[in-house]
Order: C-alpha cells, then structure tokens, then sequence
C-alpha cells in the first residue's frame, strides 16, 4: 500500500475480502495473499481510529 486510503474504502475492502471468503470464492493459492492484505487493512483502520480518537480528545480538552 504505497499511497494512503481513506478508512471508508479500507472497510469496503475489507467487507469485500470476507465476503469473498464467505462465499468461498478464494482458493488456497490467493487466501493466503487477501489474508495478509486484510491484516494490513485492519491495521491501518485501527491507526486511524486511534489518531482520531485522539485529536477529538484533544480537541474537548481545549474547551
């Protein structure tokens, strides 16, 4: 992931990923690839979720 996305479009992929799962539609070849970017998707939410929560913490503590 060279450029950053945004955290919407991060979820959709990450909604697209299980869905495919669900559905059985990954074989053993790319469960392993979709897997390791669903991590990285994950992980990328929870660094923005973090940085938000943080700035909207800061940002009630001025007031």
């Amino acid at each position: 992931m060279d450029e950053p996305i945004k955290y919407e479009e991060a979820v959709a992929q990450l909604e697209q990923i299980v869905r495919k799962m669900e559905n059985d539609e990954l074989d053993i070849d790319t469960l392993a690839a979709e897997l390791k970017k669903a991590q990285e998707l994950i992980k990328l939410c929870k660094t923005k979720l973090t940085s938000t929560d943080e700035e909207i913490k800061k940002l009630l503590d001025n007031d």
